[in-house]
């Protein structure tokens, strides 16, 4: 059972715009996550995140039904995966087998493919959304929505010694000593859950909003590897240029 957090008069707090579209359904499925188990970029972390989402028979089966270790970019990405296997359960979407294979999680290197550009270090999700058309990037903070996907940058580093996060946006909560930002990941140290950390943290943040995943089919279209992500694990960018290559 998730906590309830009992808010105390003296603190105001702001959702931001109700959730629409995909949004409700992406906050659908962080109810159906396992709580807690640990952070952990482990070897063991990474063969759980390959088991956690298998293809079977023409249907993706995402189970963390049980917290384990589990890392930032690993989370989002079930999170992002669970979705789209909503909308094919629905019928809302309909994606061919050579589509659906390329979402499989397997050992790709920083920017390939659709994984290993998901995980890269930089704006890895947002760059994925804009080559692939997936839906909006953006950095004001005055447009998130609860169920955006949210790459935090905790310090001005873009690449090479950048320090980031993996999440999904939840909102912000006015507390006494400021303003506070909600957000749903694999958290340091107890794994998944809810965090809120002051906004004054966040050094820089690019969000990406899933609007029409049917585009997912433009993977086909797309280099294999992409070499501005590539690059990022021995590069340094800066946040103009990561902004600009997001199509932001």
């Amino acid at each position: 059972m998730r906590k309830l957090i009992i808010v105390l008069c003296i603190t105001a707090i702001t959702q931001g715009a109700p959730a629409a579209g995909l949004n409700s359904l992406i906050l659908e499925q962080i109810q159906k996550m396992p709580t807690g188990g640990k952070y952990s970029v482990s070897h063991f972390a990474k063969i759980k995140l390959e088991s956690a989402a298998h293809f079977e028979s023409g249907k993706f089966f995402v189970i963390p039904t049980a917290p384990y270790p589990s890392f930032c970019s690993g989370a989002t990405y079930i999170v992002f995966i669970k979705t789209i296997e909503a909308l094919r359960d629905s019928g809302q979407l309909q994606l061919d087998f050579a589509t659906l294979n390329q979402l499989m999680i397997r050992d790709q290197h920083d920017g390939e493919g659709i994984w290993g550009r998901w995980n890269a270090n930089g704006p890895g999700t947002a760059r994925l959304f804009h080559e692939l058309g997936l839906g909006r990037n953006f950095t004001d903070f005055r447009q998130a929505q609860p169920g955006d996907f949210m790459k935090i940058f905790w310090n001005q580093n873009v690449g090479r010694s950048e320090s980031g996060h993996s999440v999904i946006f939840l909102g912000t909560a006015n507390h006494p000593d400021g303003e506070y930002v909600r957000f749903w990941s694999s958290n340091i140290p107890h794994g998944y859950g809810e965090k809120e950390v002051p906004r004054t943290k966040i050094a820089n943040a690019i969000f990406s909003r899933l609007e029409t995943p049917a585009n997912l089919t433009r993977v086909h279209d797309i280099p294999v590897v992409d070499d501005y992500l590539a690059s990022l694990l021995r590069k340094k960018s800066n946040f103009a240029e990561a902004t600009k290559k997001c199509g932001i």
